[in-house]
């Protein structure tokens, strides 16, 4: 997560624990995170976009959505070091909340050396960049709270009071945040720079926690881990249109991602050790990839060619070709681990992950697979920022990018 600790703990870890010109104008206005976490600076940390897009925005666009740089490749943005102004003097630097420390590990990648510890809220599950891309939330899920950090200076700024934000998405068009509110068993949205509740939409199934968003930003598509379902969500509307429960008996759903053409979605599920392979446009049932034990978080290389799926039960990671939508390749961590969520760094050269029961963060070479390093962090690492990205605007999770 997906879940807060181990599969076979999950009764432990329970306890634990969203036009026209002038629309867009406001989307893109109403869209910044503020670096202090409270909105009082709204105008100063206002988003842009990091370069006009040369694609016009189609009708069936979601309203205010930025049109893809390339409707063929919906990553076309994320390419090496494609930095958006307003980060591209960000420090890079490596996030890593450690749930069951309570801390956030700031890891410096050129030494890997940890160079900070920030104290946070209880149980922190993901650091998610904002849809400007200006502000990292450290989603203290137990806590009940989000702790803005500034990337520029590395300090946190207040604490905002949120319920049970075990993960947190961005619409397309800025509009809104939204709380993967998994033990509350809704999805609240939020304003995304305040977070006062805009919407909240109850869900029955259990553990929300992943999602993406189609091509044309008018629907995602969400895993709930603890039920073994998906859900269809109307974006604007803000209203599930569809739900189906996977065909694996105690599936576990966990990351998910869309294809850089948009046809296809690819969800993980560490129960059943691979991943699906699903049309969200029809969304019928889905089949299986297996990939290996314990499958788990999906990370875009950055020229969109491959997939690298994290495989937590056995300590690998998986490359799956998206043109030919097979399996071309199996990386294993040197010693062993538990590899769980992550991303890539900004030149494409090193996948960064967290080892989830080990209290270490792996940084493996995208080109042989081999690791790099195994830096010690506190317990229980999870949703691991790599920071900054390429891109134009953040959907959420550990940094989606468009």
């Amino acid at each position: 997560m997906a879940e807060r600790i181990p599969a076979h703990d999950r009764t432990t870890s329970l306890t634990l624990r969203r036009a026209a010109p002038a629309a867009l104008m406001c989307a893109l206005l109403a869209a910044g995170c503020g670096a202090g976490g409270d909105g009082a600076d709204t105008a100063a940390h206002s988003p842009q976009p990091a370069r006009p897009s040369p694609v016009r925005a189609a009708a069936s666009d979601l309203p205010g959505m930025p049109p893809p740089l390339d409707r063929h490749d919906l990553y076309a943005a994320d390419r090496p070091g494609r930095l958006a102004p307003q980060v591209k003097d960000f420090p890079s630097r490596i996030y890593v909340p450690n749930t069951l420390s309570d801390t956030v590990s700031v890891i410096d990648p050129r030494t890997y050396k940890v160079i900070r510890t920030i104290p946070v809220g209880v149980q922190p599950q993901h650091v998610v960049p904002s849809w400007d891309m200006k502000t990292l939330w450290v989603n203290n899920d137990r806590g009940h709270s989000l702790t803005p950090i500034d990337p520029e200076t590395g300090k946190a700024g207040k604490t905002v009071a949120v319920h049970d934000p075990y993960n947190l998405y961005f619409t397309p068009n800025g509009k809104y945040a939204i709380v993967m509110a998994s033990m509350d068993r809704e999805l609240v949205f939020r304003d995304p720079h305040t977070m006062k509740v805009r919407k909240t939409v109850p869900v029955t199934c259990a553990g929300v926690n992943h999602a993406d968003f189609s091509a044309d930003g008018r629907y995602f598509i969400v895993s709930c881990e603890f039920s073994g379902e998906l859900l269809k969500v109307d974006t604007e509307k803000m209203k599930v249109t569809g739900r189906q429960k996977l065909p694996f008996d105690g599936a576990m759903p966990q990351d998910v991602k869309i294809s850089p053409d948009g046809r296809t979605w690819y969800i993980a599920d560490m129960a059943a050790d691979g991943v699906w392979v699903l049309n969200g446009d029809t969304f019928a049932r889905p089949e299986l990839l297996p990939t290996g034990k314990g499958a788990h978080g999906l990370y875009v290389s950055r020229d969109s060619k491959n997939m690298y799926i994290t495989n937590r039960g056995e300590g690998s990671v998986s490359l799956l070709d998206f043109t030919t939508r097979r399996l071309t390749g199996k990386w294993h961590i040197r010693g062993g681990g538990s590899p769980d969520m992550g991303g890539v760094s900004s030149d494409g050269k090193v996948l960064w992950l967290s080892g989830r029961y080990h209290s270490e963060v792996y940084a493996l070479d995208t080109r042989t697979g081999k690791t790099l390093a195994k830096i010690p962090v506190g317990n229980g690492p999870h949703g691991l920022a790599v920071y900054p990205q390429p891109g134009r605007y953040s959907l959420g999770h550990t940094g989606i990018f468009r």
